[in-house]
């Protein structure tokens, strides 16, 4: 799992604006011109595309999963997280 250190967005209060490509060969996140990019390789039905994101940025925060909410996107692959 491909996972870089996101600790410094890992504040309270932080929201973190990501795209979301489900199905994809691996589980990863990506950083590029700027935006965070996750990869994961569950299909988009049933909320478990969002619960694989959840975990892999949970895992690269540092933090436990109850410490971030998805504001927007839920059925969307533009997501909106944010840090409790």
């Amino acid at each position: 799992m491909d996972c870089p250190d996101l600790s410094a967005l890992a504040q309270p209060g932080t929201t973190i604006t990501l795209r979301v490509t489900p199905k994809a060969a691996r589980n990863r996140i990506v950083a590029e011109e700027g935006a965070l990019r996750v990869y994961v390789t569950t299909v988009p039905e049933d909320g478990k595309a969002n619960a694989a994101v959840l975990k892999l940025l949970a895992k690269a925060l540092g933090v436990p999963k109850s410490r971030l909410t998805l504001l927007r996107g839920h059925t969307s692959r533009d997501k909106v997280f944010q840090v409790d």
